[in-house]
């Protein structure tokens, strides 16, 4: 009985100074985790992965259709732009721009006729519609640019209707 009453008393003792032993490494280690963490990234605000909201619209017409894909980050938009206009060149390419309220104004890089262009594009996106928007334009620097995007007119300009994205 003495003898296992000592033995108790030791294995008790031995588990006890693991134990504390364990949640000494443990924050030893945690903190060591951290401050490496601080030095290697940084400040851990600035470094965040940006998931962009996705939409998709398409406006169909007969033959004719126009798609278009914009992924909404928080200073930018980018995406897909597709006109289809039966009889007629095809035009596939990406949008790059900068969302103004619910105004998108983006660069249109595209080939056309096996030649690449860029022209400057316009949509008011709205939670049903993109709404694509016309206006005088004019040459800069290899690019059609809007003349005044403060005059760009949306009231004539074709409705694409919100679709669901395709899964990719």
């Amino acid at each position: 009985m003495k003898y296992s009453l000592l033995y108790f008393t030791l294995v008790l003792a031995t588990a006890t100074t693991m134990i504390s032993c364990n949640n000494q490494a443990d924050t030893t280690t945690a903190a060591t985790v951290q401050d490496t963490l601080k030095q290697d990234i940084g400040n851990p605000a600035e470094n965040k992965v940006m998931v962009p909201i996705s939409g998709c619209y398409s406006w169909i017409k007969g033959k004719d259709t126009i798609l278009l894909k914009v992924d909404r980050f928080p200073n930018v938009v980018s995406g897909i732009l597709s006109y289809h206009f039966h009889e007629k060149d095809s035009n596939n390419g990406d949008i790059d721009g900068k969302l103004h309220n619910d105004t998108l104004i983006a660069d249109y890089k595209f080939m056309s006729e096996g030649k690449p262009s860029v022209r400057q594009v316009a949509f008011l996106l709205q939670d049903s519609a993109a709404t694509e928007g016309y206006g005088p334009q004019e040459m800069q620097d290899d690019k059609m640019v809007f003349k005044n995007v403060h005059a760009i007119d949306f009231k004539k300009g074709i409705k694409l209707k919100k679709i669901q994205c395709a899964a990719q």
